[in-house]
Order: structure tokens, then sequence, then C-alpha cells
């Protein structure tokens, strides 16, 4: 039997997400979080995921009507979520670091802009609402923005958020670090 990372994720978060409610994708890649969400969300949901590569966009858009789903496909930078939201109205935001599997290793997240996503995505979770960021710290600037997001996490009041961390005790090369955060 073979575990994902993605799959050990949605099943997290699948006690987390009804139908009926508004999620992000924040880092679409090729759809696979965008999928999951908007069957979680069902018809009565909202799903909302946003990438900075347009290539990204058409493997998602191609992934969703494939599967009999749709979502807001938003071509921008994932810290521009907050213009797209009210605050305390999204149920689960998924990030997903690093870079497009298959695309250019050159066009990956960034430390500062992922921190600056994350703090958005804070303020647009309800009480109750769930984010995961797997982190994945090889590459150029992996370590980087593996450290600059736990050291803004470690910061956040205890009495706001729930925060857990996991990591493979067993696993070499640096494997992915899954961050789950739910909004007290």
């Amino acid at each position: 039997m073979r575990i994902t990372m993605t799959d050990w994720i949605h099943n997290v978060l699948k006690g987390h997400i009804r139908e009926g409610d508004c999620c992000i994708d924040a880092t679409m890649g090729k759809g696979s979080d965008t999928l999951f969400l908007c069957r979680m969300a069902g018809n009565r949901g909202n799903v909302t995921a946003f990438d900075i590569q347009p290539e990204a966009l058409e493997l998602t858009k191609e992934k969703l009507e494939k599967n009999g789903c749709s979502a807001r496909l938003i071509l921008q930078s994932h810290a521009c979520m907050k213009d797209y939201f009210e605050p305390e109205t999204v149920q689960c935001i998924m990030f997903n670091l690093g870079y497009l599997p298959g695309g250019d290793h050159s066009i990956a997240t960034k430390p500062e802009v992922t921190t600056a996503a994350v703090r958005a995505g804070l303020e647009l979770l309800k009480p109750g609402g769930i984010m995961s960021i797997c982190i994945y710290s090889g590459g150029d600037s992996g370590f980087e923005e593996r450290d600059r997001v736990l050291e803004f996490l470690k910061q956040l009041d205890d009495r706001k958020y729930f925060i857990v961390r996991q990591d493979f005790i067993n696993k070499k090369h640096d494997p992915p670090m899954p961050v789950f955060i739910i909004k007290l």
C-alpha cells in the first residue's frame, strides 16, 4: 500500500469541509487539490484556486472539466486572495508549496510571498476553519521558505490558532512537511 502526502492531507481535511463551504486552493498546480475541494464542497460550495502560471490554470481547468466540476480559477499570486473574499468567510485553504510538478523549477513559491499569503489566509478563515500547508524544503529556496513559514507560524497566538506540524521520521532527502492550522 502506498500513501502519498496528498492522500494524507486530503484525509485530514475531509473531516473539516462540508457541502456548501467556501474553499481556496492557494497553489493550483495541476489541480488535484482544487478537484478535491470541489468534490468536498459540492455544487453548493464555492472553490477558488490561484496560480501565477497559465499552464497550471489550463491543467486545472482540464482536470475539473473531465471530472464534471467547476471552480473560479485566478491567474494571480495567492498573496492577493484577500482581494476576493471577506474576512472570516472561508472554511478551508490549501497550500502546496514549491514548483509545478514537471514544470519550470525556477518558477516556485517564494518565502516572502508565501508568508504574506498565509497571513492573508488566516484573516479569511472563519472560526473552526482549517488551513493546510504542504512544505517542500528542497530546491533553490525551499529551506528558506520552510524556515520563514515555520517562524511566522510559531509567533501566532495559541489562543487563536491550533497548529500542528507533522514530520516523517524514516524518510530521507527532505520529505514534505504538512502543517495544519485551525482558527479557534
